[in-house]
């Protein structure tokens, strides 16, 4: 299930011109031996850059971090060491961005940290130490009572950490081993998911502190039908989420935590890694195989349009105004209306 490094690899950012996918510039921070190998479902570049609109931020794990202007500058750089992922499987944890401050998780079978970072020359702004195995989740930053909370999924405890200064706020026991789904936020609560041996999902409270295993802090939870890889997704009230790496599709009331359906299939679609994104009334579920899923979003299952491509796909869509963007392992796909 791993392959192992036989050769040194070029990491490379790539700018496309979004209307016609022409490329406008490339550049290549780094050529290097890998100390380890990935899972063969990825590679040894699996985490997506984040970008303001002004700053792009690139994050090759163990082989540097980087930021660029959008036209291709290098205006920093930064080494955070090498990770040692459990049984080599690779690294794919993505930065966050908020404001100025980047947020780098670091979890893996060393030294954990999470640490904080300035956009615009890389200068450390805080590091807190974790007692985690490795991660593969991204952090969300999201913002409640008048402060900014970075909320981290793990296996031995959900964490939250004051952006401004990393100072833990609260954290919670009761995911499930390989804690690999990013957190959801809205309201007045953020959900945490899990679905490797077992199955984890809480609803808790965004406005606590300390430790809230155990505690009314956690509104509601479920241990059923959740995923393994694949993020959920929280569009108003309903939250969406697959069951395991399977096309089984549950979508939870996230105020009660009733289900609307539970663990409905897609038929079509052959395993998911992708998370479901939304738009404009719509979900769409990305298989595997190439199969695309395009939901209804409402109180029961609605397929509306089942479309495919000639590839296969794990990374997540991206969404930018009217365009679909579908990363592939062969080639990127922009869907749109129209030029």
């Amino acid at each position: 299930m791993v392959d192992r490094p036989t050769r040194a690899q070029q990491f490379t950012v790539i700018s496309l011109d979004r209307k016609t996918g022409k490329q406008r510039w490339t550049h290549s921070p780094r050529t290097q031996m890998p100390h380890e190998g990935h899972h063969k479902d990825h590679g040894f570049a699996s985490a997506s850059p984040v970008t303001d609109g002004k700053h792009l931020i690139v994050s090759f794990g163990s082989f540097g971090l980087f930021g660029y202007d959008l036209k291709g500058k290098l205006l920093w750089e930064k080494d955070l060491g090498d990770m040692r992922t459990r049984n080599s499987f690779g690294e794919g944890s993505s930065p966050a961005l908020d404001g100025n401050t980047v947020v780098v998780l670091w979890d893996h079978e060393g030294d954990d940290f999470i640490v904080a970072l300035d956009k615009r020359d890389g200068r450390e702004l805080w590091r807190q130490t974790r007692d985690e195995p490795t991660g593969w989740c991204t952090p969300l930053i999201v913002s409640h009572g008048g402060r900014k909370q970075v909320i981290v999924n793990g296996t031995n405890k959900v964490r939250s950490y004051d952006l401004r200064d990393g100072r833990l706020i609260w954290e919670c026991a009761g995911q499930t081993v390989n804690a690999i789904p990013s957190a959801v936020a809205g309201g007045d609560r953020v959900f945490l998911m899990s679905g490797y041996r077992g199955n984890a999902l809480q609803a808790i409270r965004l406005d606590r502190t300390g430790d809230l295993t155990g505690t009314d802090g956690v509104v509601w939870s479920h241990a059923k039908s959740t995923p393994y890889v694949p993020s959920p997704l929280l569009v108003g009230d309903s939250l969406y989420f697959l069951s395991n790496n399977s096309a089984l599709l549950s979508a939870f009331d996230a105020t009660s935590g009733k289900p609307r359906f539970e663990a409905e299939r897609l038929d079509g679609l052959n395993g998911v890694y992708a998370s479901p994104v939304a738009a404009d009334g719509r979900v769409y579920v990305v298989g595997r195989d190439g199969n695309t899923a395009v939901l209804r979003q409402g109180p029961r299952l609605e397929v509306l349009a089942k479309n495919r491509l000639d590839d296969g796909f794990d990374a997540s869509p991206a969404i930018v105004g009217k365009q679909l963007f579908l990363r592939g392992r062969q080639s990127l796909y922009c869907i749109s209306e129209g030029r």
